[in-house]
């Protein structure tokens, strides 16, 4: 039996600077500092920047958020719900090795409807921060 794999273009160094920017730029626009993280598939860091007027934590807040966005293979603002008390996520960062940030602002990076990588922006309002990152990811496709 013969089975053929699909190949995906992976997200590369070039791809992982076009989202930096972009998401930079939109942020700049509206008038906010951030930090913004690009990781590839594997959970590897391709990008980053964060903006000398950006306070320290934006940087490991957009980090945990790409990282919650590639894990789970769904945007941040999603799953604000599923992690109050009570809900089914509740529990899920200490069973992971990493913990999760759950809020808005990580978001995966899809290619051919493949999972190739997650942006993480960090450093405004959380629905600022979504806003900025989703930019980037629909300005890459």
């Amino acid at each position: 039996m013969s089975t053929t794999a699909t190949a995906v273009a992976p997200l590369t160094t070039q791809d992982a600077e076009a989202l930096v920017d972009t998401a930079r730029h939109a942020a700049e626009a509206a008038g906010v500092t951030v930090a913004v993280t690009v990781l590839d598939a594997g959970g590897h860091l391709l990008a980053f920047r964060r903006d000398d007027r950006a306070v320290l934590i934006a940087g490991e807040t957009s980090t945990r958020k790409a990282f919650t966005a590639l894990q789970l293979n769904t945007p941040t603002a999603d799953l604000v719900d599923a992690v109050q008390p009570g809900g089914p996520f509740h529990t899920l960062p200490t069973a992971l090795d990493r913990p999760l940030l759950f809020i808005a602002g990580g978001v995966p990076v899809h290619r051919d409807g493949r999972l190739i990588g997650a942006i993480g922006v960090g450093g405004g309002a959380p629905e600022q921060d979504h806003g900025f990152a989703t930019a980037a990811v629909e300005a890459l496709a």
